[in-house]
C-alpha cells in the first residue's frame, strides 16, 4: 500500500527527471507531463484518504449518539448522578 500512495508517484517524478537529461527534443514536454502525473496520483491519494477519514469521524459520532440513547449521557461524561 505504501508503494502505491508514495513510489508510484516518486516513480513518475523520477523519469520525469530522467527523461529531462536523456531526451532531445521533447524533453520539457516530457518532464512536465511525468512530474504532473506523479503529482497528481500523489494528490488522488490524499484526497481519497482526507475523504475516507471523515468517514471515520461520522462513524464515530453515530457511535456516540447510540450510547447517549442507551444509557442518557455522552461516552466522555461522568454518568449523571442516581444511576
Amino acid at each position: 500500500m505504501q508503494f502505491l500512495r508514495y513510489g508510484v508517484p516518486a516513480l513518475f517524478v523520477l523519469a520525469g527527471f530522467v527523461l529531462l537529461f536523456v531526451l532531445d527534443d521533447a524533453k520539457w514536454d516530457a518532464f512536465a507531463g511525468l512530474v504532473g502525473a506523479g503529482l497528481a496520483v500523489l494528490l488522488l491519494n490524499w484526497l481519497f484518504r482526507l475523504g475516507a477519514e471523515g468517514d471515520k469521524e461520522r462513524q464515530q459520532e453515530e457511535d456516540a449518539r447510540d450510547f447517549f440513547s442507551q444509557h442518557g449521557h455522552w461516552p466522555d461524561e461522568p454518568p449523571p448522578p442516581g444511576r
